[in-house]
Parts: structure tokens; sequence; C-alpha cells
């Protein structure tokens, strides 16, 4: 198994949240794993994006420049990094926020309306990215719901830990998206 995935949206999105969470429960799950932020200059609201690698073998190099998995939360992402994806990819995006088609015909797409689904069913839009992460974890198989459950507790700081069943009730909803 090798999951090379970009993740990308604007900073507050929970980007690199979602990357780390990756990495961690790679980790729990005895795979090897690399994270790579990238940052845009602006603390929120500016470009963020991180590239995850997950693998059963050793990773040779963490540098993803054609990754098999695409996930975009806004449409700026889609814009510089769809071209990257590997012809059969997969292309998960926030179409709550992105309101065009991808230009490929070669990758397979999956529009959820992570943002909407967020703010509807839990009044909350700061778990987008989790709705979107629990579409991925069904689509892929790549990791577990609980390897990434227990990855919270190492991303999220103790004081936010109250909020791990909330985080959870949207990673179930993504898997359910796609179910």
């Amino acid at each position: 198994m090798l999951q090379e995935i970009i993740l990308a949206g604007f900073g507050g999105q929970g980007v690199m949240s979602m990357g780390q969470l990756l990495a961690y429960a790679g980790m729990f799950e005895d795979k090897h794993v690399s994270w790579i932020p990238s940052y845009g200059p602006e603390m929120r609201g500016g470009t963020a994006n991180c590239a995850v690698t997950l693998s059963d073998s050793s990773i040779s190099s963490p540098v993803i420049s054609e990754p098999n998995t695409l996930i975009v939360l806004n449409r700026p992402s889609l814009d510089k990094f769809e071209k990257n994806l590997q012809p059969g990819g997969l292309l998960l995006m926030n179409s709550s926020l992105i309101d065009v088609s991808p230009q490929r015909q070669d990758i397979q797409v999956v529009r959820i309306p992570s943002d909407d689904l967020a703010n509807e069913k839990f009044g909350n839009t700061r778990v987008a990215n989790m709705i979107i992460l629990g579409a991925y974890l069904e689509l892929t198989q790549a990791l577990s719901l609980e390897s990434v459950e227990k990855a919270l507790k190492k991303v999220l700081p103790e004081y936010r830990h109250s909020l791990i069943p909330l985080n959870r009730n949207a990673l179930e909803l993504g898997v359910s998206m796609v179910k």
C-alpha cells in the first residue's frame, strides 16, 4: 500500500490537522509515514497544504510531485494542484466552497459539501475537514477510523479533548457520504 496525498485549503480549515492525523494514525498502524507542511505567509486565510505519505514499505523521499490522492477544501487549491494528480487518482473536493468542476477526465472525483454538512449537522464548520477525511478513509481503506480517533488525542491539545466525540461524529458522517 502506498498513499501519496496532498491536502490543501486556506489557513484555518484544518489542513495541517488532517495531515497530522493521517501521519499519527499511520504510525499507530505500523506504517511508514511522512508529513511535510507548507504555509502561506498569512496566519489565517492564507494558503496551506501538506504532503502525507503512508506506506507499507520504506519511503525513499517525502516529496510528493504526483499524488495519487488530492484533498482540496477551496477553489484556489483545486486550481493549483489538480494538474499534479496521477491519472486514475482520487480527488476529494469540498463542493461547498468549490463551484467549478475539475478540468481532468482521467481522475476519480468525489464531491463532498463538507462545509454545508458541518454547519447543518453540527452547527460548526470547523469539523468540515473531518467529514472529508472520513470520506477519504472509507474510499481508500488506507487507515482505520479507530486509528484516526486515537490520533485526535495526539493532535488536539488536552483541553480540546472534549471535542473528540464531535470529530468522531464528523468522520462517521464522511464515511456514510461515500458508502
